[in-house]
């Protein structure tokens, strides 16, 4: 006779059985995703039930996030894969906008932050502590290429926040108020990020802004005066940088210089190495912090784990590296490193905030450092961005409305133009091809002060083959979009 207590063992073991069969089919399912090629199966994008959560959005949400550009509501991703509600397959070139060079949903990433949630999920720091952050903080001062031997790292929760943050421990070392920063900058939505974004469509109607922030020309050499060579554009844009001592703030009232070693929002623009190097003089002739923002750029998407590594490599490390989006993989951190004797200037009280360095976000962080450093994704970033660009290359001498490719590893930015001699934007262009590659399974995302170039932000998990249709996809959608 079959007792209570056995009954309730053989239901707990079925319980068990089923939940295993049913984790077995979801990782087959992503695995399956994560091969796939863009498919569209409705008859336009948005399909059916899409729809209704676009319409159940915009009833809900305010109207500033409901734009029409992107009518996609997910169902899951798996690599660079995510397939919508409808059943569209649609292969990302966006990436979280940086967030997803790790993929989607990557197994291990996935098994850490699941244990962890079994443990707690929630301690603020600034109380009691939890080994991850600790753990997190020791693994990114070890790679971490910025000065000094000895380093440390804190956590915020997003890009803006540690921009924020490392512009506080600036101005706590160095005593002073002033803070530059560039043209084409893009640093985030908080008061003092606006103010430090260039491009003003962030910022409309929000002012005042904090005061003591300068903008100097950021070196963009496709469109440099002209007829300068490249060492004339470098040069012009060092001197256009030392005026701001005249014509700003004395160099003795800067705290520092906030730069993108590749700028993202503003085009996809490297930061020439030779005008980095001057960068790093003047900042050291005149006692002010380099502050590299390698919010997006971070995380092995330019062929380093840190673009700063090229940066150092030349002599001109930064003093300052911040970090966010594909630290956590998907989960909100972002991080503040630099030399001891900097970070411990910041006076009691001033930095940490209740969700700052999470608990669920330090174990995916450590999950995602290792997963990239085991699978080498530094080395996938500089292949995946050497296939693309050779693609490029091919469609450039196509069509004439290609005006420059440029980039690091797998952050290429492809610029459009209506003349190759004037460099007049082709804003409308880039526009329709976005909307033609939607209807085609291509996810793309503008970038530029003119909103000209497309970004290539695609997970570092991206396919040879995904790659390849991706092109095809390029190629037929610019063709259409110039009929």
């Amino acid at each position: 006779m079959v007792n209570e207590k056995t009954m309730k063992d053989v239901n707990i073991i079925i319980g068990k059985n089923q939940m295993t069969d049913k984790s077995v089919i979801i990782e087959t399912e992503r695995e399956k995703l994560a091969e796939a090629l863009p498919e569209i199966i409705t008859e336009h994008v948005p399909g059916q039930k899409s729809q209704e959560l676009l319409d159940r959005r915009n009833a809900a949400i305010p109207k500033a996030l409901c734009g029409k550009t992107y009518p996609i509501c997910i169902k899951q991703g798996a690599g660079a894969m995510f397939e919508d509600l409808d059943g569209n397959k649609f292969l990302d070139w966006v990436g979280g906008v940086g967030v997803l060079n790790i993929g989607y949903s990557h197994p291990e990433v996935i098994k850490a932050v699941k244990k962890q949630t079994e443990k707690y999920f929630h301690t603020i720091f600034n109380v009691y502590v939890h080994d991850g952050y600790v753990a997190l903080a020791e693994k990114l001062n070890e790679i971490m290429p910025c000065k000094g031997d000895v380093k440390k790292t804190y956590f915020a929760n997003s890009g803006a926040e540690c921009d924020e943050n490392a512009i506080k421990i600036a101005k706590a070392y160095t005593k002073r108020s002033g803070v530059i920063c560039f043209t084409g900058a893009f640093h985030g939505r908080t008061n003092l990020t606006m103010a430090l974004t260039a491009k003003k469509c962030y910022a409309v109607g929000m002012g005042p802004f904090p005061s003591d922030i300068y903008r100097a020309p950021y070196p963009y050499l496709y469109r440099a005066p002209k007829g300068f060579t490249n060492e004339e554009a470098i040069q012009y844009y060092i001197d256009e940088l030392n005026k701001v001592f005249d014509e700003g703030a004395p160099a003795n009232e800067i705290a520092c210089m906030l730069v993108e070693p590749l700028q993202g929002e503003g085009g996809f623009i490297p930061a020439p190495i030779e005008w980095v190097k001057a960068v790093r003089k003047i900042c050291d002739d005149n006692g002010i912090l380099m502050i590299a923002d390698e919010v997006q750029c971070g995380n092995c998407r330019t062929g380093k784990y840190f673009a700063s590594e090229y940066w150092k490599e030349a002599g001109a490390a930064p003093d300052i590296i911040t970090t966010a989006k594909s630290v956590g993989g998907g989960l909100p951190i972002s991080a503040i490193t630099a030399r001891a004797e900097v970070m411990d200037a910041a006076p009691a009280g001033t930095i940490g905030g209740t969700f700052c360095g999470n608990p669920l976000s330090c174990a995916s962080g450590l999950a995602v450092m290792d997963v990239m450093k085991k699978e080498k994704f530094d080395e996938k970033a500089m292949h995946i961005g050497k296939v693309i660009t050779e693609k490029y290359k091919e469609l450039q001498k196509k069509y004439t409305v290609i005006g420059d490719i440029r980039g690091l590893g797998a952050m290429i930015g492809i610029e459009f133009v209506k003349d190759q001699e004037t460099k007049e934007p082709a804003t409308e262009l880039v526009a329709k091809l976005i909307d033609n590659a939607i209807q085609k399974g291509l996810l793309l995302e503008s970038c530029g002060t003119a909103s000209n170039t497309i970004r290539f932000l695609a997970p570092l998990t991206i396919t040879d083959k995904q790659i390849e249709k991706g092109i095809e996809i390029f190629e037929e959608s610019l063709k259409e979009a110039l009929e």
